[in-house]
């Protein structure tokens, strides 16, 4: 099964939990990589999206990916922060452009770059626009984004997103952010556009990852959540957001 037509069928049933991997061997050892796999798969989490650091070679990435896939069983997704961020192991990748970013580079430069690699390893890409709201971090400062503060903002460019055919709109608040995408952002984005919509960006707990179901996100990813926190809260993350009700 192709992996976007996989992430909507899971759709028509639930609500769905994306974990962050990152490969850079000097922020996650593959032994580690390896015990967050096998976690993420007993948890039952939907999809593993690996990437998001800036210099991480090829090498390592094939390396975590491998890792990954002898322990987990469901699609691997790249999440690239450079034309680098490739890998012939991962079954897609999030063929992403920043929109909201004021260098060309983000928004077109780096994609040209990657196609021709994504094309060559038959990797399936999944059209997304990735919009940085504040506070960003370390992305919207790699990114040149102009954060997203308002509603509206966001709702203008998810929809220039879906009116140019991408199929999905990844929120993102920043890796370690010390507060989420807003909930009326969501709920906005939600109500003007078709897209799946993934949203990421301080999301540490059950609660919280419930917080922005409600408000209309599809997705939850969770990245530093993995490194900092016990099985037991990762747990409880997934089954909050497999076991969401909307009202």
């Amino acid at each position: 099964m192709r992996v976007e037509e996989y992430i909507n069928k899971q759709l028509r049933r639930r609500k769905l939990h994306f974990p962050l991997i990152d490969p850079d061997p000097g922020k996650n050892s593959i032994e580690k990589i390896r015990r967050i796999a096998e976690m993420l798969e007993e948890f039952g989490s939907d999809a593993v999206l690996v990437g998001g650091s800036t210099g991480v070679e090829e090498r390592s990435l094939d390396r975590a990916i491998a890792a990954i896939k002898k322990h987990f069983t469901k699609p691997v997704i790249l999440y690239p922060g450079s034309a680098q961020g490739i890998s012939r192991r991962a079954d897609g990748i999030l063929f992403m452009s920043l929109l909201n970013s004021s260098d060309p580079l983000w928004i077109s430069g780096m994609q040209a770059a990657g196609a021709p690699a994504a094309k060559k390893y038959k990797i399936e890409p999944l059209p997304m626009a990735y919009l940085i709201v504040e506070p960003g971090m370390k992305a919207g400062e790699v990114g040149k984004a102009k954060l997203l503060r308002k509603a509206d903002e966001a709702v203008s460019y998810a929809l220039a997103a879906q009116y140019m055919g991408m199929r999905f709109v990844y929120l993102e608040a920043g890796s370690g952010a010390y507060k989420t995408v807003p909930d009326e952002m969501i709920r906005s984005v939600r109500k003007e556009t078709d897209v799946k919509l993934i949203v990421g960006g301080g999301i540490r707990d059950a609660e919280t990852a419930k917080q922005k179901l409600r408000a209309g996100a599809d997705i939850i990813v969770t990245g530093t959540v993995l490194e900092d926190s016990g099985a037991e809260r990762i747990r409880s993350i997934v089954k909050a957001i497999h076991g969401f009700k909307s009202k």
